[in-house]
């Protein structure tokens, strides 16, 4: 399987080196499975499967794609165990293919006449707010014009750093302080952009893991105010998860999509874990396309998820060797 390669030479050494644990975690266990064994087996597959849960990929995931790998094996009726290698890259690959949209062109908003409204929802220490300020400064490094919304209200810190984030871009910020009506702020904000000429705003939201009906209710008002200013808004819902918390990302996600509707991801912190199959299972599961992966702390290390490139990265130089 080769493609060409859609990242500079410097993103795909951090994609590479962000993806370096949750690699050589994966595949040394692999490699360990497949040791001596001179075909695919029904213990190579439940080791497989052990493998690909422990590595946070989820369960009905894993399951997929051992049955995709066990119905090639009885087609093919011998493939060596050498072959598990490329036959799992074949399987994840064609899952995101399918579980994804198409590939965004860089750091992009569809042009329209009006400014195109993110809203971000995630729990507190996803990095939340530090992919906002990133995302603020990939688009302004693109030409568009970023109004920042600081709707998390609920924490001084939030909006202390977000207006660090803005400064740090260059871009303006519109808050009201601690305390004050999220909704309010959210409004506020559509309407400086709107009368900017702003290319895309950025709402920050609360991240409080309250129940569904309290978030469904809170996020559901912001919505509603905002679109008394544009009536479109907000055009996208993006739910940032901590890639590093495995199975509770998996959890969150659940959440927030079951209290909003929720259309794009920003998985972060995947350079600092083993755990980078979430990325896969959570794809997989809720059919919504992670749009922005961290694998980094830098302002550039917020990359575009490209699922070639994240494949391409996983499974480089991980031929097993028996």
């Amino acid at each position: 399987m080769s493609w060409k390669s859609f990242f500079s030479k410097k993103e795909k050494e951090d994609l590479d080196q962000g993806l370096e644990k949750t690699k050589k975690s994966f595949f040394s266990k692999i490699a360990s499975s497949v040791a001596g064994k001179s075909k695919i087996d029904d213990e190579v597959l439940d080791d497989l499967e052990e493998i690909l849960v422990s590595s946070d990929v989820s369960v009905s995931t894993t399951l997929k794609i051992i049955d995709r790998i066990e119905a090639r094996v009885q087609r093919d009726k011998y493939v060596g165990a050498s072959e598990l290698n490329n036959l799992l890259k074949q399987e994840i690959a064609g899952l995101l293919e399918e579980n994804s949209v198409k590939d965004q062109d860089g750091f992009s908003v569809p042009s329209q006449d009006s400014p195109y409204v993110i809203m971000v929802v995630g729990v507190n220490g996803v990095g939340k707010t530090t992919t906002i300020g990133k995302l603020a400064h990939k688009f302004k490094d693109k030409g568009l014009k970023v109004v920042l919304g600081a709707s998390d209200t609920f924490r001084a810190a939030a909006v202390d750093q977000l207006k660090i984030w803005a400064e740090r871009a260059g871009v303006p910020i519109v808050q009201q302080g601690m305390g004050a009506d999220p909704a309010s702020v959210a409004f506020d904000t559509l309407q400086s952009a709107k009368s900017q000429n702003a290319d895309v705003v950025i709402i920050d939201t609360a991240g409080r893991l309250h129940n569904k009906i309290n978030l469904m209710n809170e996020l559901s008002k912001i919505k509603n105010v905002m679109q008394k200013v544009l009536p479109d808004a907000p055009n996208e819902v993006m739910l940032v998860l901590d890639g590093s918390t495995g199975q509770n990302a998996i959890e969150q996600a659940n959440q927030f999509i079951q209290a909003t509707e929720v259309n794009s991801l920003a998985l972060t912190k995947l350079d600092g874990t083993a755990k980078g199959g979430v990325v896969i299972g959570i794809t997989d599961q809720f059919k919504v396309p992670v749009k922005y992966i961290g694998v980094g702390e830098g302002v550039d290390q917020l990359q575009v998820f490209n699922r070639y490139e994240f494949i391409d990265s996983l499974f480089k130089d991980s031929a097993f060797k028996n």
